[in-house]
C-alpha cells in the first residue's frame, strides 16, 4: 500500500518522532513518508487506514485562517492544496473525487513559523564541543534538531552563521526532516572580531589564509582587507548563500571581540555589499552599538542584526533608509552557555539590558523588523523556539507577533531574490504561495500560548505541500 517513490513527496526519511507523534507524513499525492528503523516501519503499517496514498490534492475544509499580514481571523474558509501550493481560497470547494480532505472543524489555519536568525549547526551542542567535536558528530546533532525544529512548527529558518548547506541540501532531497534553510554560510569577520574563536598561539595568520578551524570547516570567514573580503563573499555566494552575513560590531560569544568595537572599515563593507548585490541578493550585518550599525548603513548594508544597544539617532537612521532589524527577545538563560561572571556572560548581560529599549525604538519608528530567536549551544533553549517568540507579546499583540514570524519574516527572505533556495512566497496564505501550513488547535491570535506547546497544538504541519503531522487523521482512523 506505501508508495516509497521519494522524488515526488520530498519527505524524506520518517523518524523514530513520527511512531512517537502517532502522525503520518503525507504529500499532495498523499505518498506516506518510508520508514528507516523498525519502530517508524510499524508505525507506518498500523496507520495504513490514513486518508488515500494517491490523492491529487489536500483540502483543508471548514478552517478560520490567520493570513500572516492581517490582525484578523478569517470566517470559515476551505484551502486547497496542489503540488506544492495554495491554489484556492473559499468557502465550498469541491474536493477532487482522489483528494485528501482534512476536516479542520473550525480551527485556525495560519502560516508556518519562520525563524530569521538560527544557527543550525551551533543551536544545541555546547560552545566547547560546537568548536572541538567531530565534524560529522556535528552534523547528525544538526539533523536530529532540524527535525525537531519542524516539527515545533518553524517550517523556515534563515541560517545566519554555520556551514549548513549540506543539512540543506539532505532536507530539500528528503533525507531527513527539517525546515527550509535560507542559509549564509561562513560568518564574516575580521581579525579579533565577533567570530574569530582563535587562541593567541595561533596568531599571526597570513594574509590569505584561512585563519582557524572553523574558518576550514566553512563556519566562519576571517578577512581583513577589501579583497579578502570580496572574495569570502564570493565563496559563500558559490557555496549556495541566500545572503551574507558580516560581523560588522563586537559580539557576546568571541573571546576577543568587546561590544564597543567596530570591526569591518567602510571599504571592506562596501566590497562585501557590492559583491551581494552583483549577486542580485543582500549583507545582514551583526552589530549592537550605534557606531557600528551606522557605519554598516553607510556602507549599504539592508539588515541589521540585533541593534540592542541602538540609540534614538540610529533608530531614525534605520527607519529614514527602510533598513531591516532583525532582532530577538532574547530569554535570560541564553547567557548560561557561558560561566557565570566570565567576560562572555556579562556581556550577554549588556545586550539583553538593551531589548526592550530596542524595540520600543523600532515601534517608535516603524522600522521594519523581522523575528529570530539566535539561539546557541542550548538544546533545552532550542525546543523553547515558540515560547520564545510568544515573549515578543511584552511589546506586540499576539497578532502582531505572529505577523511578525510569518508574513513580514517572509518580506525579507525575498530580498535574497534570484538567490533564494524556493521559489514562491513564504509565510503567508494566499494563492499562489508555497503550503507551509499549521492548523492550531485554537486561536493563537488570541492566546499566542498556545504555539508555545506544539505537540499538543498543531494539529496539522505541513511544508512544502506535505503533511509532517495530522494527528485529526490518526485520530478519524481509530
Amino acid at each position: 500500500m506505501l508508495n516509497w517513490r521519494r522524488s515526488r513527496s520530498r519527505c524524506g526519511i520518517a523518524q523514530v518522532l513520527v511512531a512517537v507523534l502517532g502522525c503520518v507524513a503525507l504529500g499532495a499525492q498523499g505518498q506516506q513518508v518510508p520508514a528507516s528503523t523498525p519502530t517508524a516501519t510499524a508505525a507506518a503499517a498500523a496507520d495504513a487506514r490514513a486518508p488515500a496514498n494517491k490523492a491529487s490534492s489536500i483540502l483543508l475544509r471548514n478552517v478560520r485562517i490567520f493570513d500572516g499580514k492581517s490582525g484578523q481571523v478569517s470566517a470559515p474558509r476551505d484551502v486547497l492544496v496542489k503540488g506544492n501550493r495554495i491554489t484556492r481560497i473559499a468557502a465550498g470547494v469541491k474536493a477532487d473525487s482522489d483528494a485528501l480532505v482534512i476536516d479542520g472543524s473550525g480551527r485556525v489555519l495560519m502560516p508556518g513559523l519562520v525563524d530569521m536568525h538560527w544557527h543550525a549547526l551551533l543551536a544545541v551542542p555546547p560552545v566547547a564541543v560546537a568548536l572541538k567535536a567531530d565534524r560529522s558528530y556535528l552534523v547528525l546533532v544538526a539533523g536530529a534538531e532540524a527535525t525537531r525544529t519542524l516539527m515545533r512548527g518553524f517550517t523556515t529558518v534563515r541560517d545566519v552563521g554555520g556551514a549548513s548547506f549540506g543539512l540543506k541540501q539532505a532536507i530539500d532531497e528528503g533525507v531527513i526532516l527539517g525546515p527550509r534553510i535560507y542559509p549564509s554560510g561562513a560568518v564574516i569577520t575580521v581579525t579579533s572580531g565577533h567570530g574569530d574563536f582563535r587562541e593567541l598561539s595561533d596568531l599571526p595568520r597570513v594574509l590569505g589564509a584561512p585563519g582557524s578551524r572553523t574558518d576550514l570547516l566553512g563556519d566562519t570567514a576571517i578577512a581583513d582587507s577589501p579583497d579578502e573580503v570580496r572574495m569570502r563573499v564570493r565563496e559563500q555566494l558559490m557555496r549556495g548563500a541566500s545572503q551574507i552575513k558580516l560581523t560588522a560590531g563586537g559580539g557576546v560569544a568571541s573571546p576577543h571581540s568587546p561590544l564597543d568595537v567596530i570591526t569591518f572599515t567602510e571599504p571592506e563593507l562596501q566590497a562585501a555589499v557590492v559583491a551581494a548585490k552583483n549577486w542580485g541578493t543582500y549583507v545582514a550585518a551583526h552589530a549592537y552599538v550605534p557606531d557600528a550599525i551606522r557605519q554598516a548603513i553607510d556602507a549599504g548594508v539592508q539588515c541589521i542584526e540585533h541593534g540592542n544597544l541602538m540609540d534614538e539617532d540610529t533608530a531614525r537612521l534605520m527607519a529614514r533608509k527602510g533598513t531591516w532589524l532583525s532582532t530577538q527577545p532574547f530569554p535570560p538563560e541564553l547567557a548560561d552557555a557561558f560561566p557565570r561572571g566570565s567576560d562572555e556572560w556579562n556581556k550577554a548581560q549588556e545586550v539583553f539590558a538593551g531589548t526592550d529599549r530596542t524595540y520600543r525604538l523600532a515601534k517608535k519608528y516603524k522600522i521594519k523588523t523581522a523575528f529570530g530567536t539566535d539561539v546557541l549551544f542550548s538544546g533545552a533553549l532550542a525546543a523553547q523556539q515558540g515560547r520564545i517568540l510568544a515573549s515578543l507579546t511584552r511589546w506586540y499583540s499576539p497578532a502582531e507577533a505572529l505577523a511578525m514570524a510569518t508574513g513580514t519574516n517572509g518580506e525579507l527572505l525575498a530580498l535574497s531574490g534570484k538567490r533564494s533556495p524556493y521559489t514562491g512566497p513564504v509565510g503567508v496564505v494566499r494563492e499562489g504561495a508555497l503550503a507551509d501550513l499549521l492548523l492550531v488547535n485554537g486561536d493563537p491570535t488570541a492566546d499566542i500560548g498556545l504555539i508555545a506547546r506544539p505537540e499538543q497544538n498543531f494539529v496539522v504541519i505541513m511544508k512544502d505541500g506535505v503533511i509532517y503531522k495530522n494527528v485529526l487523521a490518526v485520530a478519524s482512523a481509530r
